[in-house]
């Protein structure tokens, strides 16, 4: 499972001209399923987005979580993050899952954010979905519940 993590002030997802998610201070989550992952890289991967210490503290050192600061989360899932641009200039996207299985963890990701985020917020699976976000710092992490990066 892969992560593009952002720091934001404010983001927000549409869909067909209707405003679906939204929130003010926190992460965008764009995430991406691969082919081989199950709930425990959804748990690994959800672990280590609420446990980023990348929100300033009182001396504007990045050393708070979302926890910390009880932000909130936006999370879209995105398919693409397990495009493979290495050969060619179309990018393959044989390692991300199949819409069922993607769909699942995907699901079960959200849900289990639920229970530890006070507000979370999604896009719609599957639709085409336009984000409008305010990166606070900029800030953006990159993670992989394999570690590959």
């Amino acid at each position: 499972m892969r992560a593009v993590v952002q720091r934001v002030s404010r983001a927000s997802v549409t869909v067909e001209d209707q405003q679906v998610g939204k929130i003010r201070n926190g992460l965008l989550v764009l995430l991406g399923v691969g082919a081989d992952d199950t709930e425990q890289d959804a748990n690994y991967l959800l672990e280590k987005i609420c446990g980023l210490r990348i929100f300033d503290d009182s001396d504007g050192k990045m050393n708070l979580s979302l926890q910390d600061i009880n932000g909130a989360l936006l999370i879209v899932s995105q398919f693409t993050l397990f495009g493979d641009a290495r050969r060619g200039r179309r990018p393959s996207y044989s390692d991300a899952a199949e819409p069922q299985k993607a769909k699942s963890l995907y699901d079960y990701f959200v849900n289990e954010a639920n229970k530890t985020v006070k507000d979370v917020q999604t896009g719609v699976f599957q639709a085409m979905m336009q984000i409008e976000l305010v990166n606070n710092g900029p800030v953006t992490i990159l993670l992989d519940s394999r570690k590959l990066f």
